[in-house]
């Protein structure tokens, strides 16, 4: 009930979010979410014996996010290459100064998995829900946004009560020792499922969230074919279920159940987005060259 109860909260607040808020707002909400996420992933870090760097993290990973946030409010927006200029200098000299904050350790042998943990959670939490920002910043983006969410969360649905009920030949025991084949196929099929929803009836949930002024404008959507649907949702349930086994990999290494007690029912914030972590990258990949040529605005 609790799990029920909390997603019935958040979720119309993130959809007002996507839908509403401007894009430096949407920046800074991800950011938040960003941070909080890391500070569980440290935690976990922590569960290793490995005392990572949390404010040199912190530090990193909001400077993408100034970058992003330089980019929403500007009233001549940077290019493309620009933004991707910073975040790859960004990329390339933070490991240099994670190494360099391991100096003056006493242990000089914990200096190289600290700085080794800290930039893998700059890149899989901040980068990740980075990608988010800019997928939003797109020609309708909210729609990419939602259709993203929406495939993750109903292939977690279709997992979760279809595995309860149906569940029995594991599927990764080791790791996850719950989630079956039965669970992953079903969840396979749900995202499908709703994806071919979404795209079939996009143009009148745009005119639906015009009429409610949750949207500005209206937005007509070209015929997209099935096919290509389908394969973009079956790209981000792969992505999503891995991203899912990541999560559990890390925290049963360290021997935690969940990643914090931040949504009841739910967990931590890592615990509720592991599967976006590596779907939001996927559809910010998958939608810059394939469903946004089908995308017509008046």
């Amino acid at each position: 009930m609790k799990r029920v109860l909390t997603a019935a909260i958040l979720i119309p607040l993130v959809m007002l979010a996507v839908l509403r808020a401007p894009n430096w707002v949407f920046t800074l909400l991800v950011a938040l979410v960003a941070l909080l996420a890391l500070s569980e992933y440290f935690e976990i870090v922590a569960g290793y014996g490995v005392e990572p760097f949390r404010f040199l993290g912190y530090l990193i990973t909001l400077t993408m996010y100034a970058v992003a946030f330089w980019a929403a409010i500007s009233t001549e927006p940077p290019s493309a290459v620009t933004v991707l200029s910073a975040l790859i200098f960004l990329f390339c000299f933070s490991p240099f100064v994670l190494l360099c904050a391991a100096m003056p350790r006493a242990d000089l042998r914990s200096g190289l998995p600290a700085a080794c943990f800290s930039y893998l959670g700059i890149v899989y939490v901040g980068f990740s829900l980075l990608t988010l920002v800019f997928l939003r910043m797109m020609p309708a983006g909210w729609f990419f946004v939602l259709f993203t969410f929406f495939v993750v969360w109903a292939g977690d649905t279709f997992a979760y009560y279809v595995g309860r009920a149906f569940g029995r030949i594991p599927f990764a025991r080791r790791i996850s020792p719950k989630k079956t084949w039965e669970g992953a196929l079903a969840s396979v099929v749900g995202s499908v499922i709703f994806a071919l929803l979404l795209t079939r009836f996009a143009t009148h949930i745009a005119a639906g969230l015009t009429r409610v002024h949750l949207l500005a404008s209206p937005v007509s959507f070209a015929p997209t074919p099935l096919w290509l649907v389908a394969i973009i949702a079956l790209c981000l349930n792969m992505a999503a279920q891995l991203g899912d086994l990541l999560e559990s990999l890390m925290k049963r290494g360290a021997g935690v159940k969940d990643s914090g007690r931040l949504l009841p029912g739910h967990g931590g914030i890592l615990d509720r987005i592991d599967a976006l972590l590596f779907a939001s990258p996927v559809a910010l990949l998958l939608f810059g060259g394939t469903l946004e040529k089908f995308l017509q605005m008046p």
